[in-house]
Parts: structure tokens; C-alpha cells; sequence
């Protein structure tokens, strides 16, 4: 009789253990929608994220890029849903694009927070054509290059 006693105590405690191994862990969407940003920022042929108005302004305001641009997550339980907004490179083959694109994001959101991710839906918002990939390059050195003489007068 004394065996059994242990035996259901054991159990009991397995069971707390069990329960209480993911509880009290919450994951916000918004460290979900950084990890999916990452993971979308590796694939080749995503010129950007097709940002919002909301997104802009946080860039703007903080110079800081925001890699949760472009991206929504929906977090229940377990489970998650998320929406990518991207803009292509010209050239690029949409379809591989978004397939790499779901891959990525799938696998790097169940290794690093465990959530069944049930759908990963790509929004193709545009494309960059190489005119357009040019003339952000060549507004990007100057941005550079005035930093640079601003500094250099100080």
C-alpha cells in the first residue's frame, strides 16, 4: 500500500511539473513580429517591408530601424497567425520569395518561442525596380557623406 501512496504522489508531482513547465511565460506579438522581421531580412529577393504609417513615424522619430515593419502577429495560447508585407526586387520570382519567406519565419518562431505558428500570409505591396534600388542607394551616400562634413566642422 505504501508503494502505490508514493507512486500517486509521484504522479501528482509530475503532472504540477508538467503544467507549470510553459505557464506564467508570455510572449508578446511584438517580440514575435521581431523575430519574424529577422528571418524575412535573410531572404534574397526582399528589397523591404512595406511599411506602415505607425511604423514610418516610430523610424523616423527613433533612427532606429523598426524590424517589426511591415509585419503583424496575432498570438492565442499557443498558437500564433502573421502577416508579412514585403516589397520585391524587380526580377525576383514571387512565389520563391514567398515560400522562403514562409519557411523562415515558421522556423524561426516555433525554435525561439515554441508557438504553433498556423499561418504565415505574404502581402506583396510592390516591387523595386533597379532605377528605384539606385536612386536609394545614391540618397543613402549622401546622407552619409553630409554626416561626415557635419563632423569634420565640429
Amino acid at each position: 500500500m505504501e508503494n502505490e501512496e508514493e507512486n500517486n504522489d509521484e504522479i501528482i508531482i509530475n503532472e504540477v511539473e508538467e503544467e507549470n513547465s510553459d505557464s506564467g511565460v508570455e510572449i508578446s506579438d511584438d517580440v514575435v513580429a521581431v523575430i519574424a522581421g529577422v528571418a524575412v531580412s535573410d531572404v534574397q529577393g526582399v528589397a523591404g517591408m512595406a511599411k506602415g504609417f505607425a511604423g514610418g513615424i516610430t523610424e523616423a522619430l527613433s533612427g532606429k530601424k523598426n524590424l517589426a515593419k511591415g509585419i503583424k502577429v496575432e498570438v492565442a495560447g499557443k498558437e500564433t497567425k502573421i502577416d508579412v508585407n514585403i516589397i520585391v526586387e524587380y526580377g525576383s520570382r514571387i512565389p520563391d520569395v514567398a515560400f522562403e519567406i514562409q519557411s523562415r519565419v515558421k522556423k524561426s518562431v516555433k525554435e525561439m518561442t515554441g508557438l504553433e505558428v498556423v499561418s504565415v500570409n505574404v502581402h506583396v505591396q510592390g516591387v523595386q525596380t533597379p532605377q528605384e534600388k539606385n536612386a536609394k542607394a545614391e540618397e543613402k551616400i549622401a546622407k552619409v557623406e553630409e554626416k561626415t562634413e557635419n563632423q569634420t566642422e565640429e
